[in-house]
């Protein structure tokens, strides 16, 4: 494919008017300059001429990106980069031409970042692999990925491909707009960040070439951006890998990979873009299920939400956790993870049946209450007067008649055993 003209078909009108509708979609935050995405057309009807004129003649220049540290779940930060509409709006037009021709050479086993691919795909692939004999994974972690991308070794991988000198030129642009950190600007030496709409691909685009490695060495391997396990047949074969890969990483790519993090181990001791794997004894096949840590990030969300001092309305409570049972159970549908999903809706249901004897608030409206729910006269009195805390009451006999799960449901909460099961693919 002639890849010298590119330029034009990113300034064509069509291509243009895809990328501001995707850029309005997204959403997302400002950058340095606080335009938001609610501006951005009026911005385009004024100024567009002038960047498709910028652009041709590489006069165009991009702002810097704004810093935004994001905590990481087991301590440390990862770093966003926020550009300003204006860029992610010329980003976008330059990764819609841009993707088509690298996607004919991406690897069938990436797929992160890459249209009609998800993790779930990543997670199905490597257990096919680990059902194939392949019991040890080598799992690598890049340290700080999208922070330590040498410029150079991407655009010479880049130039390989794309030979049109402006598209080289305002990707260059980008990598290197620089940072806005507390009101200072700071180059961008090395690193692509982390938020463009073009660094997945510029990403993908790099660790390519550790794919073609693994391809070239008979490895089998998935890798879901810069998340990447390899799978081999034995301990031994899982240590030299390691070794070699890592050299490799280091040496011809300029990456870093984080030793701490790294590891080899079977496959029910590694954790992979949150599932964690199990041999099923029955099946005689190793299955995927929630990882611990993703368990625990949905109790500590689902605890947050049923915060008997958050001062919302228990149906707007109930609202924001469908949200985020659908949410959760849509990532892990292709797990086996039923019981776990009955032992999180009783869960569930304890933590609301507390939130809504709180809503109560007086010993006689709760008598009253459950009076109305079918509990006897003497029961509601009995219970509204006893003076118990509420995590002893959200477990008594008569308060479960009271707020039932079948009520709960009239109420509008889903079940999640029951979303599960309307979706699983593993069932």
């Amino acid at each position: 494919m002639d890849t010298s003209s590119l330029m034009e078909q990113i300034l064509s009108k069509d291509n243009l008017n895809a990328a501001y509708l995707q850029v309005v979609r997204n959403k997302g935050a400002a950058g340095i300059d606080g335009m938001t995405v609610e501006e951005l057309g009026a911005y385009l009807s004024e100024n567009g001429e002038s960047i498709r004129e910028q652009l041709r003649t590489r006069k165009y220049k991009p702002q810097p990106v704004r810093r935004v540290e994001i905590p990481k779940p087991d301590g440390g930060v990862r770093n966003l980069g926020v550009p300003t509409v204006v860029d992610r709006f010329v980003q976008q037009a330059v990764a819609q031409v841009l993707t088509p021709i690298f996607e004919e050479q991406f690897h069938d086993h990436s797929y992160g970042f890459r249209p009609n691919r998800c993790a779930q795909q990543a997670v199905l692939k490597a257990l096919e692999m680990m059902n194939d004999g392949h019991s040890w994974i080598v799992d690598i972690d890049l340290a700080k990925f999208f922070d330590t991308v040498d410029h150079d070794k991407l655009m010479t991988i880049f130039g390989r491909t794309i030979k049109d000198g402006d598209v080289i030129s305002v990707v260059r642009k980008f990598l290197v707009s620089g940072v806005m950190i507390d009101d200072e600007y700071e180059d961008t030496i090395v690193g692509t960040p982390q938020g463009g709409n073009i660094s997945p691909l510029l990403a993908n685009i790099m660790l390519n070439e550790l794919d073609k490695e693994l391809e070239a060495r008979g490895l089998d391997f998935v890798r879901y951006a810069d998340d990447l396990i390899i799978m081999v047949g034995s301990r031994q074969a899982a240590d030299r890998v390691m070794k070699s890969v890592t050299r490799f990483i280091e040496e011809k790519l300029g990456l870093k990979v984080n030793a701490e993090k790294s590891k080899v181990d079977k496959p029910k001791g590694i954790k992979y873009l949150g599932f964690g794997f199990f041999f099923d004894s029955f099946a005689k096949a190793y299955k995927a299920r929630p990882h611990p840590k993703a368990v625990a990030k949905f109790k500590a969300q689902m605890r947050k939400l049923t915060c008997r001092s958050w001062g919302v309305s228990n149906a707007y409570k109930v609202q924001k956790l469908n949200q985020l049972i659908r949410g959760w159970v849509n990532y892990f549908k292709i797990g086996s993870m039923k019981s776990l999903c009955e032992r999180l809706d009783s869960n569930i249901r304890y933590r609301l049946r507390m939130c809504i004897w709180k809503h109560w608030k007086t010993s006689q409206n709760r008598a009253k209450n459950l009076m109305k729910l079918d509990v006897p006269r003497w029961a509601a009195f009995k219970i509204a007067y006893c003076g118990d805390r509420y995590a002893r009451l959200a477990h008594n006999g008569w308060v479960h008649l009271a707020i039932n799960n079948k009520r709960l449901a009239a109420f509008g909460l889903i079940s999640m055993a029951d979303y599960y099961t309307a979706r699983c693919v593993t069932c």
